[in-house]
């Protein structure tokens, strides 16, 4: 792993547009230092998930520290666990989170930035569910 590779983050959504979004907010956060990639719609660019497209964007977010996955709905949680217990050819350090959307990409864009390792990232990103708004 190299000094500056930092901890990647894949937003997996039933929404391209929602990904991107997500992942637009994030970058900004960051000042683009951590590697978001956004992996939302079918292939055909419609509305579901593509495990082709998490398979891509995990392997684009990867610079050796581990890759946090945020799904947005149940069948892309399906959709990442599918790929995660098929697939020996994604990075060795792969979490699923079991996070909010946006307040998680959020919380784990700033562990991320900050160096944190995976499992702090990870953290980050699961405890963002108890933020308060009021």
């Amino acid at each position: 792993m190299s000094l500056d590779a930092r901890v990647g983050i894949v937003l997996v959504s039933h929404s391209a547009e929602l990904a991107e979004g997500a992942a637009a907010l994030a970058a900004q956060i960051s000042g683009g230092t951590v590697a978001i990639i956004p992996a939302g719609g079918t292939d055909e660019g419609e509305l579901g998930t593509s495990a082709a497209k998490v398979q891509r964007a995990v392997k684009l977010a990867d610079s050796g520290a581990g890759v946090v996955i945020l799904p947005d709905l149940g069948s892309a949680v399906l959709t990442v666990r599918v790929l995660l217990s098929e697939s020996g050819d994604l990075p060795t350090q792969v979490g699923l989170a079991d996070a909010p959307f946006v307040e998680g990409v959020v919380a784990a864009t700033v562990a991320a930035a900050a160096g944190a390792g995976m499992k702090a990232v990870l953290a980050a990103a699961e405890e963002a569910r108890h933020a308060r708004k009021l």
